[in-house]
């Protein structure tokens, strides 16, 4: 197919993906809103069924993705982020010259970026672009999946170079960290269905899942009890010690600022919130804040 075609559909779906994650790395993208994409009016989605997709559109693969994990079932393939963050990603079936395998080589050969999505539950997926196929392996039915286009391109990036036009307004590069991180968000906002706890904002690109006390393991549970929906404000507004909140869900504003004389955004967004209960909890008890570590991190607040 025409060259410009396939670099300008690849970059077209960069550009959405940018846009419904608002442009952070732990945004879950959503089935229905991968299905939706078009370009130029033409239908072109981004997953489908099969995990290597190719899109009616275009002639070679434009995503990879892992299944989200089923209650009591196994990943249908176990594919994996490794420490040097490549994705190990096993073929379609045990024949290497199956059509969709053989896409995805010819994506090698070309050098060409393709998306890959990871799923965190049914219907909901991180993603990462632009990746590219890095090494093909019959013996072990896997090709490598290089999340970082230095490790395709070499030190032609390195030297401001760009090797391809798609690389240059994309690079990301998720790691188990961040896929930590997007299943923490996602079970966070789920809880408090998507409103900051202290102001109600319900505006999803301006919250956060904050941490009630710092998480310093790199995987394990995302474990909605440690967590908070806040929106940026007040999210800072707590990793800051400008304000805490105690095991019994009463904010407290530190009393300098309480003192301080500033604009509407401080007498309005926090130092009126001086004394409140949060006005959104969780409405299940597993997932309420933990009281404990609302106190561990009260006493943090308490020491500032």
């Amino acid at each position: 197919m025409d060259e410009d075609l396939d670099s300008e559909v690849r970059l077209a779906a960069f550009d959405y993906l940018a846009r419904i994650t608002y442009g952070a790395a732990d945004v879950p993208v959503r089935w229905k809103d991968l299905v939706r994409f078009t370009w130029k009016g033409r239908p072109c989605r981004l997953i489908g069924q099969r995990g290597i997709w190719k899109p009616a559109l275009l002639d070679l693969p434009i995503s990879i993705t892992t299944a989200p994990v089923k209650p009591g079932r196994p990943r249908p393939y176990d594919d994996g982020i490794g420490e040097d963050d490549t994705i190990r990603y096993r073929y379609q079936g045990t024949d290497p010259g199956a059509h969709d395998n053989v896409g995805l080589r010819q994506l090698m050969w070309q050098k060409k970026p393709l998306i890959y999505f990871h799923g965190i539950e049914r219907g909901l997926y991180l993603a990462a672009w632009p990746v590219f196929i890095r090494k093909d392996d019959p013996r072990a039915l896997t090709f490598d999946v290089a999340l970082n286009p230095s490790m395709v391109f070499g030190t032609q990036l390195a030297d401001g170079q760009d090797p391809a036009p798609l690389t240059k307004k994309y690079v990301f590069v998720p790691t188990k960290r961040r896929l930590h991180q997007a299943k923490f968000r996602n079970r966070v906002m789920k809880a408090y269905r998507s409103r900051c706890s202290i102001c109600r904002l319900a505006h999803e690109q301006l919250l956060d899942a904050a941490h009630i006390v710092p998480d310093r393991l790199d995987e394990g549970i995302a474990a909605t009890q440690n967590g908070l929906a806040l929106c940026k404000i007040h999210h800072a507004a707590f990793d800051g010690n400008i304000l805490g909140i105690d095991p019994d869900l009463v904010v407290h504003v530190r009393e300098d600022i309480l003192e301080e004389v500033d604009g509407p955004m401080l007498q309005h967004g926090i130092k009126e919130m001086h004394g409140r209960r949060l006005s959104v909890v969780p409405r299940n008890r597993s997932d309420k804040p933990s009281a404990l570590l609302l106190e561990e991190r009260f006493a943090v607040f308490r020491g500032a």
